[in-house]
């Protein structure tokens, strides 16, 4: 509660932000199959109400995020910073450089999803400018990470960047890329959009990609454009320690989470 009290004391001129998968939703086996609670998402409304500018930020594509958190009042930045879905917009602001790349990746993809990733029950996800294999829940977890490696391999022998995750790879275009470059474009535009800005952040995560942000949250309260800034880590046994050392609170699953909207409001 001492923590959270100057976003408290000035919601007008506050932000919260948050990841979906691991943060506000639970991991699951099936990525398609994530949802937020209904408890977390009805907090998640009263907090849209209070504060100035409340987003979700995610690997996801913007319009899918919007799906599985299911409140249209509320920013989403998608696929790792490269979409912006302002509140209310029916279609997501896509950087151009990204962009560029789409149709290469989705050909990468076709060409990598081949029968032997299949029948390892591999699981390709189009994520327009990024692909993503899955490999969580499958029969032989150790065989198809293994041929997940090779396609990482033959991703990055064509000129594409590769990331990973929990139990997933991203294929992604050579562009700069991160949560980081999104929290920070989506603040700038809620400072210039409100009068007296926004003075305070917050932003919850529990995976690798979330320290990104966390990192433009402090160069943001560096040079002067947030006055606080607040990094939260969502605790559980694979959050990576990285996510934990930058942290300024460290919560306790879904749980803490829910804890953490309830403290703020």
């Amino acid at each position: 509660m001492e923590a959270l009290e100057p976003l408290r004391a000035d919601p007008a001129h506050s932000a919260i932000l948050l990841d979906i998968d691991g943060t506000l939703a639970p991991i699951v086996r099936h990525a398609a199959d994530a949802h937020v609670p209904e408890a977390t998402r009805t907090l998640l409304i009263e907090i849209s109400r209070r504060y100035g500018t409340v987003g979700c930020v995610s690997g996801r594509r913007a319009t899918t995020a919007r799906q599985i958190v299911s409140i249209g009042s509320i920013a989403y930045v998608g696929n790792h910073g490269g979409e912006l879905l302002r509140p209310g917009a029916t279609r997501a602001e896509l950087d151009p450089d990204l962009a560029a790349w789409s149709q290469r990746v989705r050909e990468f993809a076709a060409g990598a999803y081949t029968s032997d990733v299949r029948r390892a029950r591999v699981r390709s996800e189009d994520k327009d400018a990024i692909a993503a294999f899955h490999w969580r829940g499958v029969p032989d977890e150790d065989a198809a990470a293994a041929l997940v490696r090779g396609i990482a391999e033959r991703a990055q022998e064509q000129g594409f960047v590769v990331h990973w995750g929990r139990k997933v790879l991203e294929v992604r275009p050579p562009v700069a890329l991160d949560k980081g470059l999104g929290v920070t474009a989506l603040l700038r535009g809620a400072a210039a959009g409100s009068e007296g800005g926004v003075r305070g952040a917050l932003y919850v995560g529990d995976d690798s990609t979330d320290v990104d942000a966390f990192h433009a949250l402090q160069a943001l309260l560096a040079e002067g454009t947030l006055e606080r800034a607040i990094c939260v880590a969502v605790g559980s046994e694979e959050t990576p320690p990285a996510l934990i050392e930058r942290a300024d609170l460290v919560i306790d699953g879904q749980g803490g989470v829910r804890a953490l909207l309830e403290a703020l409001l």
